[in-house]
């Protein structure tokens, strides 16, 4: 199905979490999975500005290596991201131009608005800006990705008719998450016409190694796929959809989300019930609905490993076994020389910065509680 004049498979590869050697991304193993996408037909690579190392990683994987017209590039401008005035906002879609090598992004996004962050966007003029961006060449599709209430969306969706695509995130976890809604704001983006490209399918990678109670549905249904497969086909199932961003890892996930993406077909009625049974055994567990996209990280005058705090917690939950998860707390947080859940300073810089609208204080209370003793 092709939309805005681009025919574009339901698989992209998001840049986000790209596989990591010796601390940095991993440039060998990215470009064979970009060679693996590309020989499957896929074509749609996502990257960002905030994604640490990414746009110059697509130069060296993609762009330097591929004829521009083999595949779409999409970036983002992240005006929230130290961005004190219009020319510091602007400045972002040519340092992505220099660090991309790409001569033009085939979808240019306003990046992770709602709440607080979108002032930032009205206030620098960039809805108008982007679209002479486009008028020049140098953007062929212009949206922006959300995170925040369909209210909110609707508002921003009449006031601005001219976006032509909106990116949301969307799986089956936060379907009816009263938290992220991801059912609602799908349904304000279609109301409006706006076809959708979907984040966070997996949940941060929560729903490629789900809970057992959930995992047992999913492979008592089909013994060989795997559970992010399973999340990837719901998103790709929606009407609307332009692509569905995975943000693999590694070559294992590459080759595992192509086996089932490659000749995607719409999902039978009783594969909808093998996941509506899966929603309901999910939503009785109390998980952190932490996806890693680290915003809050970026924010924290502490240097405090959330996110990676938050996996150690979930552990905990999915396994009950403290142990475990305080073993993995030391190694994804302190070993790597970030502070713990007990220097926080409840400043709360790191809650308005939140795509997931999590009580991140309150959590960092608990983990300091379970791993340290803190009362």
């Amino acid at each position: 199905m092709g939309y805005l004049g681009e025919e574009i498979k339901k698989l992209g590869f998001g840049l986000m979490r790209l596989p990591q050697k010796d601390g940095k991304i991993d440039i060998e193993q990215t470009k064979e999975m970009v060679d693996l996408f590309l020989e499957a037909g896929f074509t749609y690579f996502d990257t960002a500005r905030v994604y640490a190392g990414s746009e110059e990683a697509v130069r060296e994987a993609l762009v330097e290596r591929y004829p521009r017209e083999r595949y779409q590039l999409a970036t983002k401008n992240a005006a929230w991201w130290n961005c004190k005035t219009r020319e510091d906002a602007i400045a972002q879609f040519d340092t992505s131009l220099k660090l991309t090598g790409a001569g033009y992004f085939d979808f240019y996004l306003l990046h992770n608005l709602g709440e607080s962050r979108t002032r930032y966007f009205d206030d620098f003029g960039l809805w108008s800006w982007v679209w002479e961006k486009k008028r020049e060449g140098l953007v062929r599709h212009v949206g922006f990705s959300f995170h925040s209430t369909p209210e909110e969306l609707e508002t921003i969706l009449t006031a601005h008719p001219e976006m032509e695509f909106v990116q949301l995130q969307i799986n089956y976890a936060d379907w009816e998450n009263p938290a992220v809604q991801s059912r609602a704001c799908y349904e304000v983006a279609r109301k409006h016409g706006k076809p959708v490209i979907i984040m966070e399918p997996v949940k941060g990678g929560m729903l490629a190694t789900p809970p057992a109670s959930v995992a047992e549905i999913l492979k008592r249904a089909e013994p060989d796929s795997s559970p992010a497969s399973w999340a990837l086909r719901f998103a790709a199932n929606l009407d609307g959809v332009i692509t569905v961003l995975s943000g693999m890892s590694d070559l294992a996930q590459m080759k595992d989300n192509l086996s089932r993406m490659k000749n995607f077909t719409r999902l039978t009625q009783e594969e909808l019930s093998t996941l509506s049974r899966a929603q309901e055994a999910l939503r009785k567990i109390p998980l952190i609905p932490c996806t890693k996209c680290n915003y809050c990280a970026k924010v924290c005058p502490k240097n405090i490993g959330i996110s990676d705090t938050f996996s150690a917690m979930n552990t905990l939950t999915f396994y009950g076994d403290k142990e475990r998860a305080k073993r993995q707390e030391k190694s994804s947080v302190s070993e790597k020389g970030k502070a713990a859940a007990t220097d926080c300073i409840k400043c709360g810089r790191c809650e308005q910065a939140c795509p997931q609208h999590i009580s991140i204080r309150k959590e960092l209370d608990r983990a300091a509680k379970e791993f340290y003793g803190k009362e």
